[in-house]
């Protein structure tokens, strides 16, 4: 299979979905109200569907990624394309791990939660008072560990588009 050069328009929409959705998703999180003590409400319920939208989305991502590869930039010094595929690496497993756990969070709480109030979801794992610190501690190391590597790319971007001025975000911006 040979690799393209460019993005293309799937690829983009998956990008540009999961930047809009994570932008949704992260001030629900911080903003909702502690849920520790209680069940969960709305603002729960609209996270996890958040969440799992996410999850779909990165699953269908990386899927995507793997049957139309693109080519890294060849402009790129092989210590910038390494960078790159390891930032993106852990992008994918960043999501993976924050989603995932956050969904066994709920499991092991016992709540029964739905996908937008559609659908119910099911359970990961069996109600488990003793699991649900350890796993809500690796959610929010995940969630905390997505924002830094987030940052990382998006400043990576940036140091192309001000300093090298290479031209290299063009490959993701929408055209």
């Amino acid at each position: 299979m040979t690799a393209q050069l460019q993005y293309g328009t799937t690829a983009k929409i998956f990008h540009w979905l999961i930047v809009l959705l994570l932008l949704i998703q992260f001030p629900i999180g911080w903003l909702m109200p502690d849920v520790h003590g209680g069940k969960p409400g709305d603002a729960m319920t609209f996270h996890v569907s958040f969440g799992l939208t996410i999850l779909a989305v990165i699953a269908l991502r990386l899927v995507w990624r793997l049957i139309q590869p693109v080519a890294p930039e060849s402009s790129l010094p092989p210590w910038q394309r390494l960078s790159s595929e390891a930032v993106h690496g852990l992008l994918y497993a960043l999501v993976l791990a924050t989603t995932i756990s956050g969904w066994l969070f709920a499991s092991f709480r016992g709540w029964s939660l739905s996908f937008f109030y559609i659908a119910p979801l099911p359970m990961l794992a069996s109600q488990s008072a003793s699991a649900v610190k350890t796993i809500d501690g690796w959610h929010q190391a995940a969630e905390w560990a997505l924002l830094v590597v987030i940052a990382l790319h998006v400043a990576a971007a940036f140091v192309h588009v001000f300093i090298y001025r290479d031209r290299i975000i063009q490959r993701m911006l929408p055209g």
